[in-house]
C-alpha cells in the first residue's frame, strides 16, 4: 500500500483509492466523554459502543486508544482519582487522625460529585497513576505514625473500602432521598412487644442523612485504628 499525495487517500495496490478510516479522537476527549457518560447514565450504560455514538466515531477508533471497556474503565477511575483535593493548609500540623479524616472525606467527596463512579470500583483495585500517588501519600503517612507496614495496610484497606461502600449508596443526582417522616411514622406503628428497642430510637433512626453517617463512622473508624500504632 503506497500512501498516495492526497492526505485523504489511501492508494491500494490494486490502484483504487479508499479512506483511510476515521481520524483519531485525542485521549483526554475519550476519557472525559466516557466520564460524562457514567455521570449522566451510571456506570451500566458505558461501553464502547455508546462511547463512540458520544463522540460520533466509530468503535475501531475507540480500539486504538484502548484495548477494551476493563481498560477505558480503569482510566476513567484515574480520572476521578485525579480529582481527589486535600487541603496542604489543613493538613500542615494535623496528626494523623485528622489526616485519615480529611483524607477519608475528601475521597468521598470526590464519589460524591461522580455517583456513578463507585460501582465500577467494585472488585477493582485501583491502579492507575493518580490512585497510585494517593496509596503511597497515605501509607507513608501511617508509617511514618508507628504503624506497622501490615497495619497500615489493614488501615488503609479499610478506610477504603468503607468509604466504597458508602459511595454505592449515594442517590443518583436527582433522585429523591427517603421520607424521613414516612419512615419515623412507620417505626412508631411497630408492635412495642416485638420491637421495644426500634421504637425506643424511633425519632433518631432516619434523621440523619447518608453524609452524616458517614462522617460518624469514618471518625469511629479512625479512633479503632489508633490501637493498632506500635506501642499503643
Amino acid at each position: 500500500m503506497v500512501v498516495s499525495t492526497d492526505e485523504n487517500l489511501v492508494k491500494e495496490s490494486d490502484g483504487r483509492r479508499r479512506s483511510p478510516g476515521r481520524p483519531r479522537v485525542p485521549f483526554d476527549r475519550i476519557i472525559a466523554a466516557a466520564l460524562r457518560i457514567v455521570d449522566e447514565d451510571g456506570a451500566d450504560a458505558l461501553s464502547m459502543r455508546t462511547l463512540a455514538q458520544r463522540l460520533d466515531t466509530g468503535t475501531a477508533t475507540l480500539y486504538r486508544a484502548v484495548a477494551n471497556r476493563g481498560e477505558l474503565v480503569a482510566h476513567v477511575v484515574d480520572c476521578v482519582f485525579g480529582e481527589i483535593e486535600l487541603d496542604p493548609d489543613a493538613m500542615r500540623g494535623a496528626d494523623w487522625e485528622q489526616v485519615c479524616l480529611l483524607a477519608g472525606q475528601a475521597i468521598f467527596d470526590t464519589l460524591s460529585r461522580h455517583r456513578g463512579v463507585a460501582p465500577l470500583l467494585i472488585g477493582r483495585v485501583p491502579t492507575g497513576p493518580h490512585a497510585m500517588v494517593h496509596r503511597e501519600w497515605f501509607l507513608a503517612m501511617l508509617l511514618g505514625n508507628g504503624f506497622s507496614g501490615e497495619a497500615a495496610a489493614r488501615a488503609y484497606a479499610t478506610i477504603a473500602r468503607y468509604v466504597l461502600g458508602f459511595a454505592i449508596q449515594l442517590p443518583r443526582h436527582g433522585a429523591a432521598d427517603s421520607d424521613a417522616a414516612e419512615v419515623s411514622s412507620l417505626y412508631h406503628q411497630l408492635d412495642p412487644e416485638a420491637f421495644p428497642a426500634t421504637l425506643a430510637v424511633a425519632d433518631s433512626l432516619p434523621t440523619a442523612t447518608l453524609e452524616e453517617e458517614f462522617a460518624f463512622g469514618l471518625r469511629l473508624i479512625v479512633a479503632g485504628l489508633a490501637g493498632l500504632r506500635r506501642g499503643a
